[in-house]
């Protein structure tokens, strides 16, 4: 379940992440743009004025929030607002790293960014893809443990996911076919690709969550994981999103290159700050359920068990709602 942060520590953690970000000239437009959306709508404090803030230093926050669920939220936003710095620079990876040990919170995410202004592009894509290699089974779906082979093909588990076409068409099985027949995508197993299991659990998440698979969706999309749960396996699909589509220096087989700025675009920020104010309405998180268990019941149903609300904007162009 996502933590839930006390009245009271909400505006020492914005004045902190505003503090965090405060480097090298100034917070970016951008990372301003991310603050702002998160504070509204995950935190659920539009009316904080992030001008009128006091700073707050690492020592100085650490006395205030103590609870370690909150430590944790912070440094979740605090990285996702370092990604959003461009050019990256080393003071503000330094004071991620400053406000990290200051709250005794830990993460993979401290070193990906040092290599990136350490040793470069190559270095940090170097770091991330191992990274994202250990946290893999992790992010898997969990039915699917110990079975096929992830260097061939899975003919087994394409019939098994093709047989959701005998479902009910309200069904969340044949919502997860047509999440295929819009995308293009071919049906996992189809291909020899160690990604087979973690296609099913990341797909079936946007079709329950309604979440497109737009850059900036794929961004929202790990943002409302965060929200649903900010454990370390949700926080590293948050982390992989940023770097990929944000920072610019990982990408997976999926997409051609690596993406920069995506949250620079146009409602992206604003987009990411509802999704993860969605994500902390949920009543569970689903991303690592037993989906196959789930595909006969209604999606409706299971948005339902769930307490998945709508979007709020379900025709802004990244959602399929």
């Amino acid at each position: 379940m996502t933590t839930t942060i006390h009245p009271a520590s909400v505006e020492p953690i914005v004045a902190g992440l505003l503090s965090g970000i405060d480097v090298a000239g100034g917070p970016g437009d951008e990372q301003l743009a991310v603050l702002r959306a998160v504070t509204s709508h995950y935190f659920e404090r539009p009316d904080i004025d992030l001008s009128t803030l006091p700073s707050m230093e690492p020592t100085e926050l650490a006395s205030v929030v103590m609870d370690r669920g909150e430590r944790r939220v912070f440094h979740h936003i605090h990285v996702a607002l370092e990604a959003c710095r461009h050019p990256q620079v080393a003071e503000q990876v330094t004071v991620v790293a400053a406000y990290a040990e200051a709250l005794c919170v830990d993460g993979p995410d401290l070193v990906l960014f040092r290599s990136l202004v350490d040793q470069g592009l190559e270095q940090a894509a170097v770091d991330y893809h191992r990274f994202a290699g250990d946290m893999l089974p992790r992010r898997s779906e969990p039915s699917l443990a110990g079975t096929g082979v992830l260097d061939q093909p899975e003919p087994e588990l394409t019939l098994r996911l093709g047989a959701f076409a005998d479902l009910p068409e309200e069904s969340l099985g044949r919502a997860y076919l047509r999440y295929y027949d819009r995308t293009g995508f071919d049906l996992p197993g189809a291909g020899a690709s160690q990604m087979n299991h973690f296609y099913v659990a990341h797909d079936m998440t946007h079709v329950i969550s309604g979440v497109a698979t737009t850059s900036q969706g794929e961004v929202a999309l790990s943002g409302f994981m965060v929200g649903m749960d900010d454990n370390e396996v949700n926080f590293s699909a948050f982390l992989a999103s940023l770097i990929i589509h944000e920072a610019g220096f990982g990408a997976p087989t999926s997409i051609a290159a690596a993406e920069s700025r995506t949250l620079a675009a146009p409602g992206a920020a604003e987009l990411l700050g509802q999704e993860m104010g969605r994500g902390a309405a949920c009543t569970g998180d689903f991303s690592l359920v037993d989906h196959f268990a789930l595909a006969p019941l209604p999606l409706d149903e299971v948005r339902k068990q769930f307490g998945v609300r709508p979007p709020d904007d379900p025709d802004d162009g990244h959602h399929w709602w």
